[in-house]
């Protein structure tokens, strides 16, 4: 049974342990400033009026510079407000290129325009932001043709507190095939809140699997949830506050199976 916008914010809220989330009409991290799409319309039915954990758990590793995405062309679907790929715009050895992408709705996309247009002067030199309404399991040559080559694809494609959409996990995966780059250099980075199912999680990792992809669950040292380890500051949130976001996810990273 698919979940509704409603069981998935409720579940995230009772996993946390709190009521407090990162929904606020602007939210901070680091030098960007990033607003979440109005709350109406699609926006509310694919959770784009929020920020949730995934997002900061990705975020604080590229700060930690634990995602490389040097000189490379990243794509992130479903990106929400993008704090994923616009952080990595903003790295001293930033992507060439960062698209983020998210359901080609007005309100939704013109929220997303807003966060990259406000944030241009703290993009790094050599590197490009641009947003592109994308439905997953559509054509992707449009997207394709903004690296530059259509044969080429994307080298680092960001997948945020997407699997939770069961039923979509085929035209994902179908994104993820034309999207990434057919080398074995590419990855693709996937965070999921712990409050979605195992057995959705499962799902989406077996389809990947027969679609040519090997996709490896990364743990904490030990088993062990690290504490929040970047050091930007982020909204009004404390390092603690944010230690539990962080452990409130679960963290992958795929390839092309050789």
């Amino acid at each position: 049974m698919n979940e509704s916008y409603e069981d998935i914010f409720n579940d995230a809220l009772s996993f946390i342990g709190e009521s407090k989330v990162l929904d606020e009409s602007e939210i901070s991290y680091g030098p960007l400033r990033l607003t979440v799409a109005p709350k109406e319309g699609k926006a509310n039915t694919l959770l784009a009026d929020h920020l949730f954990s995934p997002s900061l758990f990705l975020a604080e590793r590229i700060e930690r510079a634990l995602i490389s995405v040097q000189g490379s062309r990243v794509v992130e679907l479903g990106a929400g407000c993008a704090l994923p790929s616009l952080l990595m715009s903003t790295l001293p050895q930033p992507p060439s290129l960062v698209v983020v992408t998210d359901y080609p709705d007005g309100g939704i996309m013109e929220n997303l325009k807003e966060n990259i247009d406000r944030n241009r002067a703290h993009v790094s030199d050599g590197c490009i932001t641009c947003c592109q309404g994308y439905e997953w399991g559509t054509d992707a040559h449009s997207l394709l043709s903004l690296t530059g080559s259509e044969a080429m694809g994307y080298d680092v494609v960001i997948l945020s507190d997407l699997l939770h959409f069961n039923s979509s996990h085929n035209l994902l995966i179908a994104s993820l095939k034309s999207l990434l780059r057919k080398s074995a250099d590419s990855r693709v980075y996937i965070a999921a809140g712990r409050y979605t199912s195992p057995d959705v999680c499962d799902n989406f990792m077996k389809i990947a699997s027969c679609e040519g992809f090997s996709i490896n669950e990364e743990l904490c040292p030990d088993g062990q949830d690290e504490p929040w380890l970047g050091v930007m500051e982020v909204a009004s949130f404390d390092k603690q506050a944010l230690s539990v976001r962080k452990a409130a996810c679960r963290f992958w990273i795929g390839r092309w199976a050789a």
